[in-house]
């Protein structure tokens, strides 16, 4: 459980400023989802340039220049390569008909696979989502089709921000979380991983007392948001996963399996909580979604687990007894 946030500002309106504290607002706020490495990405001088380090954000100034129309920002919860070593952290820096800039919010498990197969070259970078970048350099270009072919040939749970040298911000949207703001008097784009995030950091600075309308996101969708503000989609075909082994298939009769959730049980112990009160919450219907939220805040998740514990024994007491006093 990483975190995506970042802005797109195209009228010149906001002042720089106000700009560089939203960056750090988001990035602070961001460290709810992962607290191993944080960086950003903006274009200067014509050219894409990143900034990481392999430390938590709010230990990191965010400096970007005075210029800077946009930034694509990343939060980091380490699960496939070591963050000591600063290119295995996001964003990643991407070549194709256009330099561009990559980060990705989930997880991907068919790297190892497509790198065997040939589909992609080995590397040094040992993260999952660098497989990504690959892809669409792959593709010798930055376009909806390239970032469909991606999206089509990765496998787990995704969403994906890349950043070009035009000032163009694309949203990969897969299985996890987005949530896109769009300040329309003041010319200016607002995303973050959860909404927690961006209420956190628009209200640390105010920016919640201005208009703003909520931008659609869907599973599927790739959007491209310009340099002046405008907004073009594609979509690609989500995958359905099937089968506890992650592996997946076609066929009508397999069980449905939510990836969401596996990748929820594997890392809830990043938080102190236990697998068994995970399965619990997602038995009683609670969404992986919800349980996320819930993961940030130790009073709410403990409210809900003694609720539904409640629950529970209630359904065991009626099981033995029938309901019956």
């Amino acid at each position: 459980m990483c975190a995506l946030f970042g802005y797109l500002s195209y009228k010149n309106i906001v002042p720089y400023k106000v700009l560089k504290k939203l960056t750090q607002a988001l990035a602070n706020a961001a460290e709810e989802r992962g607290t191993d490495a944080a960086g950003i990405s903006y274009v200067h001088d014509g050219k894409v340039t990143i900034f990481k380090r392999p430390k938590p954000a709010h230990k990191i100034h965010f400096n970007a220049p005075a210029e800077t129309k946009a930034i694509m920002g990343h939060t980091r919860l380490a699960t496939q390569g070591d963050k000591k070593h600063n290119f295995n952290n996001h964003p990643f820096a991407g070549h194709a008909d256009t330099e561009f800039a990559f980060a990705h919010n989930g997880c991907l498990w068919n790297d190892k696979e497509l790198r065997k197969d040939g589909v992609i070259p080995n590397t040094y970078i040992d993260t999952d989502s660098y497989i990504g970048v690959q892809l669409i350099e792959k593709q010798g270009k930055l376009d909806f089709d390239s970032l469909k072919y991606m999206a089509e040939t990765v496998e787990g749970n995704f969403t994906f921000t890349v950043l070009d040298d035009c000032n163009s911000l694309y949203i990969v949207k897969g299985s996890n979380p987005m949530c896109l703001l769009h300040f329309k008097d003041i010319g200016l784009y607002v995303y973050a991983s959860t909404e927690s995030i961006m209420k956190n950091a628009i209200r640390r600075i105010g920016l919640h007392k201005f208009a703003n309308e909520r931008i659609k996101t869907d599973e599927g969708d790739i959007l491209r948001i310009d340099r002046n503000g405008n907004i073009t989609r594609s979509e690609f075909e989500p995958k359905i996963y099937r089968s506890k082994y992650g592996s997946w298939y076609g066929l009508d009769d397999s069980p449905y399996y939510d990836m969401h959730e596996e990748i929820l049980l594997a890392y809830c112990g990043c938080y102190g909580v236990d697998s068994e009160d995970v399965e619990l919450l997602l038995e009683y219907g609670y969404t992986c979604d919800e349980i996320e939220e819930m993961l940030m805040d130790t009073n709410l998740l403990h409210e809900a687990l003694r609720d539904v514990k409640y629950m529970c024994g209630e359904s065991l007491y009626e099981s033995c007894y029938g309901g019956a006093f």
